[in-house]
């Protein structure tokens, strides 16, 4: 061979690497493009959850969640991701995430850094935003951007850190599998929503005075409706960012298992009908239909990558069958999830692992032990206690100092006259109105005491 035709082959290598670098970078561009109609999604929905009076200082809440993540993260939920993959004690490789890192900003040598960050930005602002919808109408937004930091930028990524990385040792000592970050995203923000929701407290007469649940129904059930459906759109930006681009050779999963977007492809939509049409079984509720299609796809998460079409299906109808249930649950007790936060994304995220034990036991990775029921349960345990005691705890203190809830006064006069200088709906014309301002027939429930 002429040195001129090795030049040339080695010249073309080159553009055909490139070439690939770019094509990933693309990728997970608009995977992270695609995520963002997830918190349009959750606007839409925790607007239409709520009464009028709260309709803006819902959406406020949620704009607000997402601004304050994206520094956050920069500043140190990266490299709370690429520090603790051991567990608590930090490691060398975090020094690649610190803000002033080579690798944080424009690097000509470095292609991916800025699209990771982003996307695990994108799954951070997608975990603080599955509390918000829970806690409307009542707590204070300063509250609410404290947790949603402490959850975003710190809890779930350091979840993720230990078991959703290569060398996380939940999957390196036990062979736990999670592709799609049921347990780190759900599990966690789940149990965490829980535990804040326990020191938050009910709504004004979501409880009457003996205990009887009274429903309190949000402004705009198609808005909520079409807020939930723009989720599971962004969601497939989130489980296209749960897949590696490898230049020149098979996608893998997180834990470097061979994987392909079809099988994503498969089970994401298979599932997804299962969870609709097992929620419609039980409740005939389209609210409950569109949740129970998110959380089909949340019960397969977990072996998204390996299940059987019809397997996939068969596990998101079980989720969404369970999720009512559990919401039935919370209610006896008089917890006030408002929108099935905790059945939706605990729920189906705690059947997810469980699942992945039963039906994806044995499989081989590179980088630990076969994937068991007891790994899936060691990780399930971790993610519950992880979420759950940082909620309570930090909720509990802000309660003691008075800077959890809003005032009964501010709350039965709605957040929206109280913080937000604007109306949701001009000339006082409201869904729950005939259009002069006055309520229609049938629109307002008789008032109830307060508790």
């Amino acid at each position: 061979m002429t040195p001129e035709t090795q030049a040339a082959i080695d010249e073309l290598r080159g553009l055909v690497t490139m070439s690939g670098t770019i094509n990933m970078e693309i990728f997970y561009w608009w995977c992270t493009a695609i995520m963002v109609l997830i918190h349009a999604g959750f606007l839409a929905y925790e607007m239409g959850a709520s009464r009028v009076k709260n309709a803006l200082a819902s959406g406020v809440k949620n704009i607000l969640a997402f601004a304050f993540i994206v520094p956050t993260f920069f500043l140190f939920g990266w490299w709370i991701y690429l520090a603790f993959p051991a567990g608590f004690t930090p490691g060398e490789a975090g020094a690649a995430g610190l803000p002033w890192s080579g690798n944080m900003g424009p690097n000509l040598a470095d292609n991916a850094s800025g699209v990771f960050w982003a996307a695990f930005t994108m799954f951070a602002a997608t975990t603080a935003s599955i509390m918000s919808g829970a806690l409307i109408e009542r707590i204070r937004v300063s509250a609410f951007i404290i947790l949603a930091i402490l959850l975003g930028s710190v809890i779930w990524i350091l979840g993720a850190a230990w078991g959703w990385h290569p060398s996380g040792w939940l999957h390196a000592k036990f062979g736990f599998h999670d592709v799609a970050a049921a347990g780190c995203v759900h599990v966690i923000a789940g149990f965490f929503t829980l535990g804040v929701l326990l020191n938050l407290g009910a709504r004004i007469g979501r409880f009457a005075s003996d205990g009887t649940p009274v429903e309190i129904m949000g402004h705009s059930a198609p808005m909520t409706i079409i807020g939930l459906m723009l989720i599971i759109v962004g969601f497939f930006g989130f489980l296209g960012g749960c897949i590696i681009y490898v230049t020149g050779d098979q996608w893998t999963n997180i834990y470097a298992q061979p994987a392909t977007l079809s099988a994503f492809a498969f089970n994401t939509l298979m599932s997804f009908a299962g969870g609709i049409i097992g929620c419609f079984l039980i409740t005939r509720d389209p609210f409950w239909m569109m949740s129970g299609g998110l959380a089909g796809i949340i019960s397969a998460a977990a072996g998204l990558d390996v299940y059987h079409p019809g397997l996939a299906f068969l596990i998101g109808f079980a989720g969404g069958c369970i999720i009512p249930k559990i919401q039935a649950g919370l209610i006896k007790l008089k917890i006030d999830d408002a929108v099935a936060a905790f059945a939706v994304h605990a729920g189906s995220g705690t059947w997810s692992l469980i699942a992945a034990g039963i039906f994806a036991a044995g499989y081989p990775s590179p980088g630990g032990p076969e994937s068991s029921m007891t790994g899936q349960l060691v990780g399930l345990a971790t993610f519950a206690a992880l979420g759950f005691i940082p909620g309570f705890v930090v909720s509990f203190v802000l309660k003691k100092f008075n800077l959890l809830r809003i005032t009964p006064g501010a709350e039965l006069a709605g957040l929206d006259l109280v913080e937000i200088p604007l109306k949701p709906y001009p000339e006082g014309l409201t869904p729950a109105t005939n259009g002069n301002g006055k309520p229609a027939a049938g629109a307002v429930p008789a008032p109830m005491p307060a508790e």
